[in-house]
């Protein structure tokens, strides 16, 4: 038990997140392992992810170097990845369901039309080309943000960021499984004529294709709305990206200006471009809301409990 305690006490805030939501994956597999066929996979990686986690965080604290500091910082990109897929293969066999009639039904009471259908009038290829550039840089949002801090040496301020960016993508992949949907470009638009209805100039249909692939649709999929990630609410692009426009405002970094204008108008192309309702955008914004809130709480207990110096916004 002391030993580990001890081994517990290496992982960063950020690393206690990404092992408990693997724990938490891990016991979902096993519960429900008679619907997801790959149960054993997923356990397996799971473990495997976790294990590693425990190695890099021992050697970023007792052997120091650059590839350690800065390996215990950017895995998190390639675990962002490996989970969102990983519930791909257990949302739809764990809940087989869909919510999208009553997201509909909210936006139509909100609005009392449809707005992915209202934006259509408003389309032109040069605005969707903008908009389906600005929506493939999500991402790197969060990626820009941690550079500028690194650069600038407030490592403080990078284990909150970093810590608050997983944290939020955990919990927006848990509202997945709790309101499992696939959009309008599949219930109130026809997918098959989104380049012939949404077309842009030079980019957009790559990039649409790219969006596409990693949501297990790749280009000549027969039936894309049965086999779509169910990734819609709440709405993880508007969250994230409110989440790093929030923290590049407190945080005061010259970046602020570029996430202002970019993440507006992101937030807009999700529902331009048909991947959103605005009921996700909303869901979104609450969960930002609750992902700030309660990660700074959970963020500085998990500090005085490692006895490292507590987070406060400068």
């Amino acid at each position: 038990m002391d030993l580990l305690k001890r081994y517990l006490l290496n992982l960063h805030a950020r690393d206690l997140i990404v092992v408990c939501f693997g724990i938490f994956l891990t016991f979902l597999n096993i519960i429900f392992l008679d619907k997801v066929d790959n149960w054993l996979t997923h356990v397996i990686l799971n473990l495997i992810v976790i294990l590693l986690i425990f190695i890099v965080a021992y050697f970023d604290k007792h052997k120091p170097h650059i590839f350690w500091s800065q390996l215990h910082y950017w895995y998190l990109v390639p675990v962002i990845f490996l989970t969102f897929k990983e519930i791909y293969f257990m949302v739809d066999p764990i809940r087989g369901v869909i919510y999208d009639q009553s997201l509909i039904a909210i936006d139509r009471w909100l609005f009392g039309f449809d707005p992915t259908v209202a934006l259509y009038k408003i389309s032109n290829p040069y605005l969707t080309e903008l908009l389906q550039i600005v929506y493939g840089s999500f991402f790197f949002l969060p990626i820009i943000l941690a550079i500028d801090l690194m650069m600038n040496n407030r490592l403080k301020d990078l284990d909150f960021e970093t810590f608050a960016i997983i944290y939020g993508f955990f919990l927006s992949y848990i509202g997945y499984f709790l309101v499992p949907a696939i959009g309008p470009r599949f219930t109130l638009h026809d997918f098959g004529m989104t380049n012939t209805e949404l077309p842009g100039l030079f980019w957009t249909n790559f990039l649409r294709e790219i969006v596409n692939a990693g949501e297990s649709i790749p280009l000549g999929t027969p039936n894309p709305a049965e086999v779509v990630q169910r990734d819609v609410f709440p709405s993880g692009h508007t969250q994230i990206t409110l989440i790093v426009m929030y923290l590049a405002h407190r945080f005061k970094v010259v970046s602020r200006y570029l996430f202002w204008p970019v993440g507006s108008l992101l937030i807009f192309a999700t529902v331009y471009l048909r991947y959103h309702y605005v009921i996700d955008l909303i869901g979104g914004a609450l969960f930002m809301v609750f992902t700030v809130w309660s990660g700074y709480y959970l963020f500085n207990w998990w500090m005085k409990i490692t006895g490292r110096e507590r987070f406060e916004y400068n």
